[in-house]
């Protein structure tokens, strides 16, 4: 049985992704899926793992410890504390970032040395897309290469710095839910493929216009290839959210942004947030300030953020020196 010592404890703080979309919804070369996004520096979760049954977390919390403990054969009492949570289904990647964070201590907490691939097949997670893993790792903007046919977790097949002077602005909508659970995977047994013509020019897009784009920080041109990426995948999933984009509130915010010559916007994963790219930190609060007047529902939230350029934060330490 694996113990682990009494006097430590294993902080994991992680951050909130945007998902930009699939850009194989076509499956006809063996592989499916393959997806872009990019790690932002908010909103955050951070948790606090212990041996013992001081904190009682969360039950979809405790899901996920059940899990690993079971899979790992670890019986020793574990407390997870948290202490701030992307949140919870609004497409920001909140599940696989808490689950990871969760394995990632388990693993030290026990020194089993586990990768975060084997932690994301153990829970279940990178059933389609491997963006959340990846950002986990390394941060910044990262490619995976979708699932195979024996539906392993997708590798990632790039990674780049996110332009440091870049801000992202996100539109929440808080009194929408976005698609998840057993809605979601029903979601993918009913949807047909997309054409493999669309596909093609889709991939040709990512590869030759936002990749190169990145790194010489054009956001035109990786605008212009993320406005492909997000009609591919809003016209793909329209039937199961109703449109474009899941919610009401944030197309019409998206609406008014694409009125206004920004084309670097859309829906991270199934929403119903939505996001937008500027290029330095004035544009993103004139837009915000804008907006905030124009779309005065109390359900829209708003938060200007950068990428984050690394990957999760571990911190080991002794008991005390966390909680204070």
């Amino acid at each position: 049985m694996n113990t682990p010592s009494k006097s430590k404890q294993v902080e994991v703080v992680t951050s909130a992704r945007l998902h930009m979309g699939f850009f194989d919804l076509n499956g006809s070369i063996g592989r499916r899926y393959g997806s872009m996004g990019v790690s932002l520096n908010a909103p955050q979760t951070r948790i606090v793992v212990s041996e013992g049954n001081a904190f009682v977390a969360p039950d979809y919390i405790e899901r996920s410890k059940r899990v690993l403990m079971q899979h790992l054969g670890v019986e020793s009492p574990i407390a997870i504390k948290v202490l701030e949570e992307i949140p919870r289904h609004a497409g920001l990647g909140s599940g696989t970032q808490m689950a990871l964070a969760i394995g990632i201590a388990i693993s030290h907490l026990f020194d089993l040395k586990l990768s975060l691939r084997e932690i994301a097949q153990y829970i279940g997670r990178g059933a389609r897309s491997g963006i959340g893993i990846g950002t986990f790792a390394t941060g910044g903007v990262v490619l995976d290469g979708g699932v195979d046919v024996e539906k392993q977790v997708p590798p990632i097949i790039a990674q780049h710095p996110f332009p440091a002077q870049w801000r992202i602005l996100l539109i929440y909508d808080h009194g929408f839910v976005g698609v998840h659970g057993s809605a979601e995977q029903q979601a993918f047994k009913v949807l047909t493929d997309s054409s493999l013509a669309s596909t093609q020019q889709l991939s040709h897009q990512v590869l030759m216009e936002a990749l190169p784009a990145l790194v010489e920080q054009d956001l035109v041109t990786f605008g212009k290839a993320v406005s492909s990426l997000q009609a591919y995948n809003g016209d793909y999933f329209s039937p199961v959210q109703g449109g474009r984009f899941a919610s009401r509130r944030v197309s019409e915010v998206l609406a008014d942004l694409y009125s206004h010559g920004i084309k670097c916007a859309g829906q991270s994963s199934w929403g119903p947030t939505g996001f937008a790219i500027f290029a330095d930190q004035t544009s993103a609060e004139l837009h915000m300030q804008r907006l905030q007047s124009q779309f005065q529902y109390p359900q829209l939230g708003w938060q200007i953020c950068t990428a984050n350029n690394h990957g999760a934060i571990v911190n080991i330490r002794n008991k005390g020196e966390l909680l204070g």
